[in-house]
């Protein structure tokens, strides 16, 4: 006889080695009993069902029910998501998953397997990374169902495609690929899911993982994808034309393609009039700028350029560091590496005492460096400047991202001054111009140029101007709205 094998040529796994595997769990759960039709045996991890559904659902319709097989047990018990297999590998994969599997011997070849599974997860609460004064008060929460029902609750269309996937070869977790059918490019829905069904790893614990995975360029610490724990972004992105990617266990939902400006907008932008929000957008743009050359601009202007700084201003700069035994560099790079041991100090502490550690922190060892004469308080002064504004970006992967691009700019100043830094932005720029997010242009609408994206990118115009969708998802609906009906406004009388 010949042995069964699996689609990649291994032997089948008997039913009797199963449950022998199975069995060497404590948590496994295997026994016999008794009912209206006969003998069965029932076999479940009872850390993964939930007992009040086995015993008043399935217990009581197996026990009492009238049942010649399995397809006619099917039918009697009160649970949507039931099945019959003789597979020995869907028997595994379901039991771990929360079913209960029931036969009509002990090692019965076929079986009926219900899904009782344990569902226990968060309740629904504020966002905490993207908090707004203003706008919906809900986040997503690491329960994936309960995040397809947030989705779907604000976004009842028809045209909601939900595809499914399981990831891990150890964790099995289940990923879903949300988009418009009616609006989304294909192209891009097939990229997506190319790269998410190519996924070769053991686990996936979050979507931050499979967001490096599935990234264009993994070399880089710029994020490719838009991570949000806000429903209402998922839903108006989704309307746009891109494509959401949720992960089993994680609270956090990716958003694909993204460029480089949507990391500096914050969702609540479009909650306040759109002079105020676009302020507000130059302000964390400019504050981002700022954070990165700040610092190496004050090493650029001591080590070469000082005849540019006014005399005044020259003046203070040298009684700050007439008793500063260090070279500039030295100072900034001692103040920079100060503040980010009291950020990682103040993540990785319980919340409160992280909480005083960074403010303490900060205080003591600022104060004690400058009247130990190691740096100079004109220097802490720009280094927390910096450290402020690399805060103001929505997105705290971009943040982090900034934090790095400050040390090679550093460098450059310290050995070619200004030269340095404009050669430094210039290989940044270069790559930035080279990375792409799911085969789209990371720098879009700035290069290439499309001057009717820029409607939504470094600024935000009027909604009635913004009846177009962004150029670079190439929709199948291009235009979202009238624009003529959107301008007109009706008399009083009307």
């Amino acid at each position: 006889m010949d042995t069964m094998k699996n689609m990649d040529g291994s032997p089948k796994t008997s039913i009797p080695e199963m449950m022998a595997v199975l069995r060497s769990s404590s948590d496994f759960i295997q026994y016999g009993n008794s009912g209206a039709s006969g003998r069965f045996w029932i076999s479940y991890f009872r850390t993964l069902v939930d007992s009040k559904i086995l015993q008043e659902s399935v217990l009581s319709a197996v026990t009492s029910g009238q049942w010649n097989d399995l397809d006619e047990l099917k039918q009697t018990v009160p649970v949507e998501n039931a099945m019959v297999t003789s597979d020995p590998d869907v028997m595994k994969e379901k039991l771990l998953q929360g079913f209960i599997m029931i036969t009509r011997s002990e090692y019965g070849k076929s079986c009926l397997l219900v899904r009782v599974s344990m569902e226990k997860s968060r309740q629904v609460s504020l966002p905490e990374v993207e908090f707004s004064v203003v706008g919906p008060k809900e986040a997503f929460v690491e329960s994936i169902e309960s995040n397809i029902h947030l989705i779907r609750k604000r976004l009842p269309s028809e045209h909601l495609r939900i595809k499914e996937i399981h990831l891990g070869k150890l964790t099995s977790t289940k990923t879903a690929i949300l988009y418009l059918e009616n609006i989304a490019n294909d192209e891009n829905v097939r990229s997506v899911w190319q790269r998410v069904n190519e996924v070769e790893i053991d686990n996936i614990v979050d979507s931050s993982l499979l967001a490096q995975i599935i990234s264009d360029n993994q070399h880089t610490p710029f994020p490719q994808h838009v991570d949000t724990e806000r429903p209402d972004r998922v839903v108006s992105v989704l309307s746009e034309g891109k494509i959401a990617i949720i992960v089993d266990g994680s609270p956090q939902v990716l958003i694909g393609p993204s460029t480089l400006v949507e990391f500096f907008s914050a969702f609540d932008d479009y909650f306040f009039n759109y002079i105020v929000a676009s302020f507000f957008r130059i302000v964390r743009l400019a504050s981002m700028a700022f954070s990165i050359l700040v610092t190496p601009i004050y090493v650029a202007a001591l080590n070469f350029h000082y005849e540019l700084i006014p005399r005044d201003l020259l003046n203070t700069l040298v009684s700050s560091r007439e008793e500063i035994p260090l070279p500039p560099i030295l100072e900034a790079l001692f103040l920079e590496l100060t503040i980010e041991l009291l950020r990682e100090a103040g993540a990785r502490l319980p919340t409160k005492v992280g909480q005083t550690i960074g403010i303490v922190g900060g205080i003591v060892i600022g104060t004690a460096s400058v009247e130990a004469g190691l740096t100079s308080n004109v220097l802490l002064i720009i280094v927390a400047l910096s450290a402020l504004a690399s805060f103001t970006s929505p997105v705290y992967r971009m943040s982090n991202t900034v934090r790095l691009m400050r040390f090679p700019f550093l460098l450059f100043a310290e050995f070619y001054g200004l030269l340095g830094i404009v050669f430094c932005f210039c290989i940044l720029a270069t790559h930035l111009l080279r990375l792409s997010s799911l085969g789209r242009p990371y720098l879009e609408p700035i290069y290439p140029p499309r001057t009717a994206d820029m409607k939504d990118a470094i600024i935000r115009l009027p909604f009635s101007q913004m009846f177009k969708r962004p150029l670079q998802l190439r929709t199948k609906q291009p235009i979202r709205f009238s624009k003529k009906k959107a301008e007109k406004k009706q008399d009083i009388d009307e």
